[in-house]
């Protein structure tokens, strides 16, 4: 999936249902740079682990975190109902790998929950440092970031 159908199909109707001040260009390209790296926008179903989403959530990780997060808990309620989806975690893993749109809305959830906020364009390394810190991801991969992180830029700034 390319950075426009995935922005035009997951990630605005995403940001619709979530409060006016998410909806940052920074926040855009975390969203965009971070579900190329977790799963390229190819894979809904982490291959041979239980992530789902293209942004790749654990049931006892991302979803329970965002579930959980004071910052973070009743507007991912909100979401869930928007979507028909019961807030319930098992219910809510499992939809991640179905709804495109639940699964960007949670993952600009999790970006809300980190208190040293949104990277600059020009910060790749900021990018990096946010999603180690917010997605603890199993296996990073830093030798790909910065080239996600750059085409999401350009995507967001100059193309969108």
């Amino acid at each position: 999936m390319t950075l426009d159908e995935i922005s035009k199909t997951a990630i605005d109707p995403a940001l619709k249902l979530l409060p006016a001040a998410m909806d940052k260009p920074q926040a855009r390209v975390m969203l965009l740079a971070i579900g190329r790296q977790e799963s390229r926008f190819e894979h809904r179903e982490q291959i041979g682990g239980p992530a789902r989403g293209f942004w790749q959530f654990e049931s006892g990780g991302g979803v329970k975190g965002v579930m959980n997060h004071p910052l973070t808990s009743a507007m991912a309620k909100a979401v869930c109902a928007d979507c028909s989806v019961p807030f319930e975690r098992t219910i809510i893993h499992q939809t991640l790998a179905k709804n495109d749109e639940l699964a960007a809305a949670f993952a600009r959830l999790l970006l809300w929950t980190d208190p040293k906020g949104l990277p600059g364009k020009d910060d790749p390394q900021g990018g990096w440092d946010l999603y180690a810190r917010v997605w603890r991801p199993g296996k990073p991969h830093r030798e790909t970031w910065d080239a996600f992180y750059k085409a999401a830029v350009k995507y967001v700034y100059e193309e969108a």
